[in-house]
């Protein structure tokens, strides 16, 4: 059973940095692309980062643009989400998620979130 794991959240002033981390079991975590979604109290959730499965690729939502920047070690079967000039709004639970090879746009497995709060 693949499982995916995120750590790395916290409680950061605004203007700071967090670095995530999401673990994944398995052995053919170099096969997929991964994304990072985020979801804030009250609201949907929405796309935050995506990353191809070999590091070549990536794509981020316009309101992390330049803050944000999404990176993997396939040699760790992690995916990481560095985040500076953190702001209010960016808080949110975290979640990492695994994108299907079989159906486009569908995410097969979900980690089970870490918390981001950032003080203004």
């Amino acid at each position: 059973q693949v499982q995916l794991v995120e750590s790395g959240g916290g409680l950061v002033q605004a203007g700071g940095s967090l670095r995530l981390s999401c673990a994944v079991s398995g052995r053919t975590f170099s096969s997929y692309a991964m994304d990072w979604f985020r979801q804030a109290p009250g609201k949907e959730r929405e796309f935050v980062a995506r990353i191809s499965w070999n590091g070549g690729s990536t794509n981020y939502a316009d309101s992390v643009k330049g803050r944000f920047t999404i990176s993997r070690d396939n040699a760790k079967n992690t995916v990481y989400l560095q985040m500076n000039s953190l702001k209010p709004e960016d808080t949110a639970v975290y979640y990492c998620a695994r994108e299907s090879t079989v159906v486009a746009g569908l995410y097969d497995r979900w980690g089970q979130g870490t918390q981001v709060t950032v003080s203004s």
